[in-house]
């Protein structure tokens, strides 16, 4: 089945294919991340989120690149009282990403800087091409990072990791990046958003409660301590024994084993 359209802007669109939804971001030449994308992102991820049709996203911006990061041109032109304002808009965009009650996959091809870097982080995992460059550069600049960075950087990575890169700017490659946990895959560049889009339709196909549940469960573990983490657990676990998905789960298991059950999101 071909992808449709179901969301266009003029910098990006969301295609359906499925039940997997492909956020392309549109900006040639480098898809620089001005303040009109971000509203763009920001309206996509939240039609994602309430569009009950789609179990999985993936974000890709390209065969060439994925968002080399801000439109430094337009940032440099703005005061400090546009930019308080302004850098509302900007977190609020890659919150709803991460937000997104589904798997949420970025499809990782050529530069993943600074605020490009900060969207791939608002994902849950990361897929990126053998010659993909990532990084937060922004003290390059005189600046630190604003879209979310300080923070999901260290809790992915870890804390020294993530000031390596932070205060050193420094890019690093496909290969080095998934050694330090920044990517999940690499592969070839003419696969990524193959491969994304291949394991969006594998978890597409799972119980979207559960998926929705356990994305939860771990994004508000780490933010509190092991015991309310734990508590957050128990809580989601025994909720899902409330919905159909679950008996339709155990029930296919005990009959024909693991994997097989066929799951209506209710």
């Amino acid at each position: 089945m071909a992808a449709e359209v179901v969301l266009a802007g003029e910098l990006t669109r969301v295609e359906l294919d499925g039940a997997v939804a492909t956020l392309r971001l549109d900006r040639p030449p480098v898809n620089a991340l001005n303040l009109a994308m971000q509203r763009e992102i920001l309206a996509a991820a939240r039609w994602i989120a309430d569009a009950p049709q789609v179990r999985a996203v993936v974000i890709h911006g390209g065969e060439r690149m994925f968002a080399a990061g801000a439109d430094i041109k337009e940032m440099a032109a703005m005061t400090y009282q546009e930019m308080e304002a302004g850098s509302k808009l900007l977190q609020e965009s890659f919150q709803a990403v991460a937000a997104i009650p589904c798997p949420v996959i970025a499809a990782i091809t050529g530069y993943a800087l600074g605020g490009g870097c900060e969207l791939a982080l608002a994902a849950d995992l990361r897929v990126a091409g053998t010659r993909a460059k990532l990084g937060q550069p922004e003290v390059l600049l005189g600046v630190i990072p604003g879209l979310g960075g300080s923070q999901r950087l260290p809790r992915l990575i870890g804390p020294s990791r993530a000031k390596d890169l932070i205060l050193t700017g420094r890019h690093v490659g496909a290969e080095e990046a998934l050694a330090m946990g920044l990517v999940d895959r690499v592969v070839d560049d003419a696969e990524v958003h193959a491969t994304a889009f291949a394991l969006a339709a594998q978890l597409a196909a799972g119980a979207p409660l559960a998926l929705a549940a356990a994305k939860r469960a771990i994004n508000l573990g780490l933010e509190v301590d092991l015991a309310t983490g734990c508590q957050i657990e128990r809580l989601e676990f025994a909720g899902l024994f409330a919905t159909d998905d679950r008996g339709i789960g155990m029930a296919s298991f005990l009959a024909e084993g693991p994997g097989r059950a066929t799951f209506t999101g209710r």
